[in-house]
C-alpha cells in the first residue's frame, strides 16, 4: 500500500502526518509506503521538527518535496490532502486512487501552541486512518474529521 499527504509547502502538515502514519500504520502492523508532497517545494518549518520531537516522531531527516521528485508519483493507493489549496490544485489521479481531504489549520507564524494543536489534530486524524486500514476498510472523510476535530 502507498500513501501519500498532500499540501501546498510540504513543510508542516503534511511532515507532521507523514510522521504520525509511519508511527501509527506500524503500530497497527500496516505495511505501507507513506510519502508527503507539496504543489510547491520550499523546507520543513523547525516549528514542525520541534513540536513533532516533543512526541517521540523525528522529522529531522525530513526535506520538501515536490510531487514530481516522488518515486512513482502517479502510483498510490490513497492520497490525502490536509489544506484547502492542494485539494483545489491536486492533479488527477487514476480512478483506482481513493482521495481523500481533511484541511488541518495552518499553524505557520502562529505560537507554538497553535503548532502542538496542529499536531495532535493530525496525530488523532492518523490513529484513525491507521485503525481503519487494520481493519481491512477505508475510512469516510466525516470520519477522519471528527477523530482531527476539525468538522
Amino acid at each position: 500500500m502507498r500513501l501519500l499527504v498532500l499540501c501546498t509547502h510540504n513543510s508542516a502538515r503534511s511532515q507532521m502526518m507523514e510522521g504520525w502514519l509511519r508511527r501509527h500504520l506500524a503500530e497497527a502492523g500496516v505495511a505501507a509506503e507513506v510519502w508527503s508532497a507539496g504543489t510547491e517545494r520550499t523546507r520543513v518549518k523547525p516549528e514542525a521538527v520541534r513540536v513533532m520531537a516533543e512526541v517521540g516522531v523525528d522529522l529531522t531527516g525530513h526535506r520538501s518535496k515536490a510531487l514530481d521528485e516522488l518515486p512513482d508519483p502517479w502510483d498510490f493507493d490513497l492520497v490525502l490532502t490536509v489544506c484547502d489549496a492542494a485539494a483545489e490544485a491536486c492533479p488527477a489521479y487514476p480512478a483506482r486512487t481513493r482521495r481523500l481531504h481533511v484541511g488541518l489549520p495552518d499553524p505557520s507564524g502562529r505560537e507554538l501552541a497553535e503548532w502542538r494543536r496542529v499536531r495532535d489534530a493530525a496525530g488523532r486524524m492518523s490513529a484513525a486512518l491507521a485503525r481503519a486500514l487494520a481493519a481491512g476498510r477505508w475510512p469516510e472523510e466525516a470520519e477522519l474529521r471528527r477523530a482531527a476535530g476539525v468538522e
